[in-house]
């Protein structure tokens, strides 16, 4: 009874000590807090100087480079839709490979490639059919569609009355030309917001982050939403979408499902959420973190995962002696579409297909994945990638997907996607980033 009625009598005091003691534990963690750690995103220290290109003009062997990138648009453009085959000679696009072509439409401009008559003629074609396409429950553009009649289609160019679902990455993708032309080209506005006001963009972002949709597993019509996009990929396509206002907070943070392997002595990011849990696989590759740095001048964050991503492929040719540049790519041969990975499914340099099977035999330098680096960064590392891909092209049909590792065939599959990207890369060189604005 005397310690209860001695710490009734002291119950003012130790009021006080609890909250100095409090006041210690906040001033504590505020002194040693990781800074590294901002609104759940995070900021990382590059390892070594990054080596950026400083920009310049085109060299006259460049020039030519990006005419042959452009013979591909040429050849495969449909005159009645404004849209553009996304394999040679195949007549169907997804909304990736359709952002592909308008990235490479932009590029041409800039370079001076094509008229601006040509530029303003195929773009406005382009926008009056992205503002009419029949759409996914009337709210979103379908994952595939037939380039002469815009029918949606699945991949097969099959048509489905329905449609096979949307992708938020691709349709996040096709938003960045269309950011550019509201920022550089306002005389197409009218023509952008046409496109915005029939898309129903919010209809795949819910509480900050990306879903797309597909069929009900069941076999119905009906469609069902899907968490969609990866580390790399989901950032970069949110990108676009938050310079139109959209909280798309959580798809742009790194940190939620953040895990960092170390590939050929580099920490690069990747992303631990279990494929067989989630259903889709969580490649790294250089594709998102190249797009990011072309097309956005990248962030403090992507800047440092990006040269990581480089770095380890560096690191791979040091080792092996195998020039290393790997991206997504359509190949030549079954199964026509191959993802090689710095690190994919728990394993490094992974190459698989879209189902998750094994594809080693079909490992590539990509050509797209060495102009991007080529562009990006100035090294001795790069200037190897781009004598390696200096070749890899018909003049008449453009730039090939790759060359194999395994007995360096050229991979002759051709793209809408390698040859926008190439076409990007030098419009970069030349003028820095593609949707910088403001800058001097």
């Amino acid at each position: 009874m005397e310690f209860k009625q001695a710490a009734v009598n002291a119950r003012h005091h130790i009021v006080f000590l609890l909250g100095l003691f409090t006041a210690l534990v906040i001033a504590f963690n505020i002194e040693t807090r990781d800074y590294g750690r901002i609104l759940g995103n995070m900021t990382f220290e590059a390892t070594e100087e990054i080596p950026a290109r400083q920009s310049r003009v085109l060299t006259e062997e460049e020039f030519e480079w990006a005419n042959t990138a452009w013979a591909y648009f040429e050849n495969n453009y449909q005159e009645n839709t404004g849209l553009v085959n996304s394999v040679d000679g195949y007549p169907s696009t997804t909304m990736w490979d359709t952002a592909s072509y308008l990235m490479g439409l932009l590029a041409a401009e800039k370079l001076n490639i094509i008229s601006q008559s040509t530029f303003e003629l195929r773009m406005e074609k382009a926008l009056q059919t992205l503002a009419r396409l029949p759409l996914i429950d009337g709210k979103l553009p379908n994952k595939a569609y037939n380039t002469q009649s815009i029918e949606m289609v699945d991949y097969q160019n099959n048509p489905v009355e329905n449609g096979i679902g949307w992708s938020a990455i691709d349709i996040g993708r096709i938003l960045v030309p269309l950011n550019i032309l509201v920022w550089q080209y306002p005389r197409f506005n009218a023509q952008v917001n046409a496109v915005l006001n029939h898309w129903d963009v919010g209809a795949m972002i819910k509480d900050g982050y990306l879903y797309g949709s597909r069929p009900l597993q069941n076999g119905g019509a009906e469609m069902e939403l899907v968490q969609e996009g990866r580390i790399g990929y989901e950032e970069y396509a949110s990108k676009a979408m938050s310079l139109m206002g959209r909280d798309v907070f959580n798809a742009m943070k790194y940190i939620d499902y953040l895990e960092m392997q170390n590939i050929d002595g580099v920490d690069i990011p990747t992303d631990l959420r279990d494929p067989a849990k989630f259903h889709a696989h969580n490649y790294v590759v250089s594709e998102s973190y190249i797009l990011d740095g072309l097309e956005f001048g990248a962030d403090s964050v992507s800047k440092i995962f990006a040269h990581r991503v480089y770095k380890a492929q560096e690191n791979r040719f040091e080792r092996t002696g195998v020039l290393t540049a790997v991206s997504e790519d359509n190949v030549d041969e079954a199964p026509y579409f191959v993802y090689n990975t710095v690190f994919s499914d728990g394993k490094a340099w992974n190459a698989i297909t879209d189902q998750g099977e094994d594809a080693s035999h079909l490992k590539t330098l990509s050509t797209k994945a060495a102009f991007g680096w080529y562009a990006l960064y100035d090294t001795p590392y790069t200037k190897l990638l781009i004598e390696d891909a200096r070749d890899l092209f018909s003049k008449e049909k453009g730039w090939y997907s790759g060359r194999y590792e395994d007995d360096g065939r050229v991979n002759k599959a051709i793209t809408a996607n390698t040859n926008g990207i190439v076409l990007e890369s030098l419009a970069y060189i030349e003028n820095g980033a593609l949707l910088s604005v403001g800058v001097r």
